[in-house]
Protein backbone atom coordinates (compact mmCIF):
# COMPACT_ATOMS: atom_id res chain seq x y z
CA UNK A 1 0.00 0.00 0.00
CA UNK A 2 1.47 3.35 -1.05
CA UNK A 3 1.62 6.69 1.20
CA UNK A 4 -1.24 9.00 0.89
CA UNK A 5 -0.33 12.63 -0.68
CA UNK A 6 0.40 15.04 1.65
CA UNK A 7 -2.89 17.47 2.88
CA UNK A 8 -1.84 20.81 1.06
CA UNK A 9 -5.32 22.22 2.27
CA UNK A 10 -8.26 22.25 4.61
CA UNK A 11 -10.33 19.41 3.74
CA UNK A 12 -13.49 22.03 5.08
CA UNK A 13 -12.87 25.21 3.70
CA UNK A 14 -10.04 24.78 0.85
CA UNK A 15 -8.07 27.34 2.65
CA UNK A 16 -3.93 26.42 2.73
CA UNK A 17 -2.06 24.70 5.87
CA UNK A 18 0.29 27.53 6.15
CA UNK A 19 -1.08 29.08 9.36
CA UNK A 20 0.43 27.70 13.21
CA UNK A 21 -2.70 25.79 14.75
CA UNK A 22 -3.32 23.40 11.28
CA UNK A 23 -3.18 19.41 11.72
CA UNK A 24 -2.53 16.59 9.55
CA UNK A 25 -4.09 13.34 10.70
CA UNK A 26 -5.05 9.81 9.27
CA UNK A 27 -8.36 9.27 8.38
CA UNK A 28 -10.04 6.84 10.69
CA UNK A 29 -11.36 5.36 8.13
CA UNK A 30 -8.68 4.49 5.23
CA UNK A 31 -5.59 6.34 6.35
CA UNK A 32 -6.09 8.96 3.66
CA UNK A 33 -4.08 12.24 5.27
CA UNK A 34 -6.69 14.56 6.34
CA UNK A 35 -5.69 18.74 7.00
CA UNK A 36 -7.84 20.87 9.09
CA UNK A 37 -7.15 24.74 9.72
CA UNK A 38 -7.41 26.50 13.47
CA UNK A 39 -10.79 28.40 12.15
CA UNK A 40 -12.31 24.93 11.03
CA UNK A 41 -11.15 22.50 13.95
CA UNK A 42 -12.30 25.36 16.19
CA UNK A 43 -15.87 25.70 14.95
CA UNK A 44 -16.00 21.85 14.24
CA UNK A 45 -17.11 22.30 10.96
CA UNK A 46 -17.43 18.72 9.79
CA UNK A 47 -15.62 17.17 7.00
CA UNK A 48 -15.53 14.16 4.94
CA UNK A 49 -13.04 11.79 3.54
CA UNK A 50 -12.51 10.55 -0.61
CA UNK A 51 -14.06 7.12 1.27
CA UNK A 52 -17.31 8.50 2.87
CA UNK A 53 -16.21 8.94 6.31
CA UNK A 54 -17.34 12.24 8.08
CA UNK A 55 -16.01 13.69 11.06
CA UNK A 56 -16.56 16.81 13.32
Amino acid sequence: MGKSKKAESCISCGVRLVEPGFVRFPCPNCGEEIGRCVKCRKQSNPYRCKCGFVGP
